[in-house]
């Protein structure tokens, strides 16, 4: 589509060179933009619609990149993409080899910091600030934060030095009352307060003028209440947490208009030191779906614009709302049972759960490690919580579980969702360290399911197990099914025999018993037979059936969805050491890297984590044959 401003931006000093009266039909062509372009590919939407305004605002007051615009989780950064020189390629975003939906510093000389959590921004923006000052340069530093994001302990940790060092350092406040979902908690119910509170700056216009129309001692008066003012500031100041911390508090400020963003901006820009900037804006700000529902437009798959419907629908039950459903039915009959959610009830499945239990649901906010500790608490008095968490985000909480939970081999169930490759939210988002990072903290069970059935099976299991921690492990997306429901029995440290075979035994675990059985099927074209184990469990190993396997297979592969140093793999590896086997071992995950973003089968491909190299090595490697031949 020809748009008659924002096809002319080709690059930062394109947009500078734009007259100020145009900014707004160039929102408005922007706006729209970012709508064509998510609907076909996925994306977030409704977190970039609502900063279109700012962003603009922001790179006609700062000069990128010498001055530095830092951005929060950075999922917002579309706006900023498309103006700085990234317009034609922003149609790739999110694809394989396209752009990445977050900011990557090999990508621009505008994306300062790589971001992709949340809550960073400020302790970036801040050491960026004060290599400035060490350095004896000039540039100016801003933090663009969301409200969601401001529940986060580690903001504070920053706010607080910040204010201590008296820096020259801006951050802006993007409050749209959202995270992913509606934002809870005391920090909320105050911006709350601010966005209706009357402005610091005319509460005072109008009380001076009361005062000094009173004859001869009205100017008196005044000066009177200047002296006083740190007392009554508590009672007329808005954003006094923020000036408490060290902070010039200026706000609340329209998001959408772009003339008042400029004008206060520059305000901010003068100010020399730390400096926060209260910006009001809608989440999904110009498309209608997205504002009633910008929840479901956080993160949304491909959908029509006329509707907002989703085009594609993936047939099955994710595991996510497996989770929940299932939660819910065995909530009925044990009421020791208790949720937890760091901001996300409806990306984690924990929606129907909310609704239903609200005295047993607990939404920390953006604030995993509390979440982890609160679980604690709650197992000490004899309940049994459910921590719904990203895999990706549980890294965060990563002290907390080791000493909060682990130590005191407290029952709390960690329902590790995304485990492994999740596609385009790439590096920041993949799930692929938890076996190692968890897999060496004593006292920690750690399970994952082949499909929906097993699943289930599992969650009734967690329920019930009293003895230490449990981190149940399980994969974006919908779930397999292998219609054995009936014949599946969870035992501690208990795998099974898929497929029987003999001198290749494939042992999986998760998600990849799929890849396995995909493997065996198309091995046994071509008279191939080899057995399929499914571990079910990585603590504690199924020792006896790998001791069996070990007896009567030669070749053993193993299979994750996990980096191969200090995961699956090097369990079976250790163990394989330990009682001296002399098997030939050939280990299938990822390797020491990082994994770009893209569709899921795509990377299993580029990263050779899939059915397509298990055959690979049965055929080249252990039977010595390449396509068939000798």
């Amino acid at each position: 589509m020809k748009y008659k401003y924002l096809s002319k931006i080709n690059s930062l000093d394109d947009f500078k060179a734009l007259d100020a009266m145009k900014l707004d039909a160039l929102a408005s062509e922007v706006r729209d933009y970012i709508i064509q372009v998510v609907s076909n590919n996925g994306g977030h939407l409704a977190s970039n619609l609502g900063v279109v305004e700012l962003t603009l605002a922001l790179h006609r007051v700062y000069e990128s990149p010498n001055d530095k615009i830092i951005w929060d989780v950075g999922h917002q950064s579309y706006v900023h993409k498309i103006i700085t020189g990234r317009r034609e390629e922003f149609k790739t975003i999110r694809k394989y080899k396209g752009l990445s939906g977050y900011p990557k510093r090999k990508e621009s000389e505008h994306d300062i910091f790589e971001t992709g959590h949340s809550s960073t921004s400020v302790s970036a923006g801040l050491g960026i600030a004060l290599a400035r000052d060490v350095l004896k340069d000039s540039y100016d530093v801003v933090s663009v934060i969301g409200d969601g994001a401001m529940t986060a302990g580690m903001v504070y940790e920053a706010m607080n030095h910040a204010g201590g060092l008296k820096t020259k350092f801006t951050v802006v406040l993007n409050d749209n009352e959202m995270s992913i979902s509606k934002n809870i908690g005391g920090l909320s119910n105050y911006l709350s307060k601010l966005r209706t509170a009357p402005s610091y700056l005319n509460t005072k216009k109008d009380i001076k003028k009361i005062l000094s129309s009173i004859p001869k001692i009205g100017d008196t008066i005044f000066r009177t209440t200047e002296s006083i003012k740190n007392s009554l500031k508590y009672l007329v100041v808005p954003g006094v947490f923020f000036e408490e911390l060290g902070f010039k508090y200026i706000g609340p400020i329209d998001g959408h208009n772009i003339s008042e963003l400029t004008k206060f901006l520059k305000i901010a820009k003068m100010y020399n030191g730390p400096v926060l900037v209260h910006v009001v804006t809608k989440k999904g700000k110009g498309y209608y779906p997205a504002e009633q529902n910008p929840d479901k437009f956080h993160g949304s798959p491909p959908f029509d614009i006329e509707t907002g419907h989703q085009i594609k629908k993936a047939s099955g039950q994710s595991y996510s709302s497996i989770l929940g459903e299932t939660l819910v039915s065995l909530s009925k009959n044990d009421r020791d049972i208790v949720a937890i959610t760091a901001a996300m009830p409806l990306g984690t499945g924990l929606e129907e759960f909310k609704q239903k239990f609200p005295e047993r649901f607990f939404d920390v906010g953006i604030a995993e490690q509390h979440g982890v500790t609160l679980a604690a608490g709650l197992a000490c008095e004899k309940l049994k919580p459910f921590y719904a968490v990203y895999s990706s985000f549980l890294q965060r909480g990563y002290d907390q579980v080791l000493h909060d939970v682990c130590i005191q081999k407290l029952p709390v169930v960690f329902a590790l969702d995304r485990a492994g490759i999740v596609g385009s939210d790439g590096e920041t988002h993949h799930g692929v360290f938890d076996f190692s990072y968890l897999s060496h903290i004593p006292n920690i069970t750690i399970m994952a399911p082949k499909g929906k059935e097993e699943f289930k099976k599992m969650i009734e299991f967690a329920s019930k197990y009293k003895d230490g921690p449990i981190a149940l492990r399980y994969p974006r997306g919908m779930s397999i099914e292998y219609n054995d429901y009936e014949n599946i029995n969870i035992e501690i440290g208990k795998g099974e025999i898929i497929r029987q075979g003999k001198e290749v035994a494939i042992i999986a675990i998760g998600h990849m018993v799929q890849e396995a059985v995909k493997a065996s099927d198309t091995l046994l074209e071509d008279n191939i037979e080899v057995t399929v184990f499914n571990a079910r469990f990585l603590k504690p190993l199924d020792e006896k059936s790998i001791d069996e396997i070990a007896k009567t297979h030669s070749y053993i592969i193993t299979i994750e969805d996990n980096a191969l140093i200090g995961g699956f793999s090097s369990y079976i590896n250790n163990y394989f050491i330990k009682k001296d086997y002399k098997n030939h071992i050939y280990n299938i995950g990822y390797k020491d890297t990082f994994i770009e973003h893209g569709d899921v089968t795509s990377l299993y491909e580029e990263y050779e984590v899939d059915a397509g190299k298990i055959i690979e090595i049965v055929k080249e490697r252990v039977l010595g044959k390449a396509d068939g031949k000798k």
